[in-house]
């Protein structure tokens, strides 16, 4: 007994075995994410190296020909591609798509700290990241006010509207674009130095023991231990200028005494414009699998709510890489419905029965909803690749649901009772229809194991096209020969005289099956 023959004598589990994947396909269909594109994690990294006032020459010699020979030792290095400029040098470590991403940043971090020692001691903190694919900012805000500076306009900025973004659940990172960055400047005077007997080295020696809090051991007090911590900073720049440098003669002096201590802003490394005027900018990236849409809601929301507590600041949205993500969503939906209903309309044309019609219609969403349940539990999201999976595969779905009613009304035809008609029908063609969506497993199952960074970005559309091809072999097998002996009429055999077309179709195939051997004599094709 196959599937279809227990089916029918047991019709109420395959009824409950797809109302429960129903209901889990739309829980999965409301937790999916929505995304432009999936995401992407190409074994790819960069690396930073920052040496402030260094020329490119320099760090050729001295920091890029070190590090290339360090990661060199890597296993599973494609290419190492970097790039020189004033006081930067920037590299991008290319992996084979083997190559686990965690373990290629790992490596790449372990060696770049090999080489710490060799490298400039005035070198910054390298900074290392993943090279992922649709990093890109998916909102870009600008901000002015009438009331602020650039310097207080920064600030702001960075410390309420960055904090208050951040917070947003889905934001993987907040960036300010223009602005300043406060900056205390001291700017040594010569002839006082000389006049009062202390060097720049002097000055620079006693700067760099200032803002560092170290630990100082442990105390007891009043029988209970303490910690101890030595703290040597400015909270200001006046008392900045109040620090004691000291003189080569023994003597101390303040700083302020040989030099000027300026509270002011860092050189400007960029600049910010909306039409015409500076302004401040930001950058906001979502974090990997997060859902772009739900993200820009609760962006907006935090972003009006914040101007109405800070009416002097106006937010002018620049770019925004959500509202096509949108487009490109309710598009493919509204091609996928359109695709359907025309499929069921072609069903209907042929059938000419609304009940056939209806229980082969019946596997469009058996087949697409519980899809979703499972590309939930991938991890997979609703992209311009799955949902073009689908649309795709649309016409596909009801292929197997049609060739076994058609078989049954075949049979029906014959005179037969209904629940015999079923049985003998679904039987018969049970091979043919496990077979024919084989086929179209086979040939898109392939496109899900494509190797390089195609393959990459089809698994999604490849799996996605044969779950749904699969769960319309099971509504074929379980649920239509249930639906066909419940809704189809065991009417009395009735025969139908064959219409125009039929009769000439019926003419032709005869002709060419009694004519086998003879050949239409073609006139020979010539090149042009």
């Amino acid at each position: 007994m196959n599937f279809a023959s227990w089916s029918l004598r047991n019709p109420i589990p395959s009824i409950l075995f797809f109302a429960l994947l129903t209901i889990a396909g739309f829980y999965g269909f409301k937790s999916l994410h929505i995304q432009d594109l999936p995401d992407i994690d190409l074994p790819a990294v960069n690396v930073e190296l920052t040496l402030p006032g260094a020329s490119p020459v320099q760090l050729e010699t001295e920091v890029a020909r070190k590090a290339e020979d360090s990661l060199a030792t890597i296993a599973g290095i494609k290419h190492i591609n970097t790039t020189v400029i004033d006081g930067l040098v920037s590299m991008n470590v290319q992996f084979v798509l083997e190559k686990n991403l965690s373990d290629a940043l790992l490596e790449t971090k372990d060696a770049i700290d090999r080489i710490r020692s060799d490298l400039p001691p005035n070198l910054e903190e390298p900074v290392i990241s993943a090279d992922r694919i649709g990093s890109n900012a998916i909102m870009v805000y600008a901000v002015s006010s009438a009331g602020m500076d650039e310097e207080e306009l920064s600030w702001f900025t960075d410390d309420v509207i960055g904090k208050r973004i951040l917070a947003v659940d889905g934001v993987g990172k907040f960036e300010r674009i223009g602005g300043t960055d406060r900056e205390i400047k001291i700017e040594i005077d010569p002839v006082k130095l000389a006049s009062l007997n202390v060097t720049a080295a002097d000055v620079s020696q006693t700067l760099k023991n200032v803002q560092t809090e170290d630990s100082g051991g442990r105390s007891r007090l009043d029988g209970q231990e303490q910690l101890i911590r030595t703290i040597t900073t400015a909270s200001t720049a006046s008392e900045l200028s109040q620090l004691s440098v000291p003189s080569q003669d023994g003597r101390t002096v303040r700083l302020e005494q040989v030099a000027k201590v300026l509270d002011t802003h860092a050189q400007r490394s960029q600049l910010s414009l909306l039409d015409g005027k500076e302004v401040v900018g930001f950058n906001i990236y979502r974090a990997k699998g997060a859902d772009e849409v739900t993200i820009a809601e609760n962006v907006h929301k935090v972003l009006t709510k914040l101007e109405k507590e800070h009416p002097e600041i106006f937010l002018t949205q620049v770019n925004n890489t959500v509202n096509y993500t949108i487009t490109q969503y309710e598009g493919s939906m509204s091609m996928l419905y359109e695709g359907a209903l025309l499929a069921v309309i072609v069903v209907w044309f042929f059938l000419r029965d609304w009940r056939a019609t209806l229980i082969s219609a019946t596997a469009l969403p058996l087949s697409i909803i519980p899809t979703y349940a499972v590309m939930h539990w991938l991890g997979y999201s609703l992209n311009t690749l799955t949902l073009l999976a689908q649309a795709v595969v649309v016409g596909i779905l009801v292929d197997d649901a049609i060739v076994e009613i058609e078989n049954i009304v075949r049979h029906k035809r014959m005179g037969k009772p209904v629940f015999t008609a079923v049985s003998d029908a679904v039987n018969e063609i049970a091979l043919a229809v496990i077979a024919t969506t084989f086929t179209i497993v086979v040939v898109f199952l392939p496109t899900s194991l494509m190797a390089g960074v195609g393959g990459l970005f089809f698994k999604q559309f490849g799996w996605t096209v044969v779950i749904s091809v699969l769960f319309s072999l099971l509504v074929a097998r379980l649920l239509t020969p249930v639906m066909a002996f419940r809704f189809l009429k065991d009417d009395a055999h009735t025969h139908k005289p064959d219409g125009f077309v039929m009769k000439t179709y019926i003419t032709v195939v005869r002709w060419c099956l009694g004519h086998g051997k003879t050949h239409l004599r073609l006139p020979p094709f010539t090149w042009c």
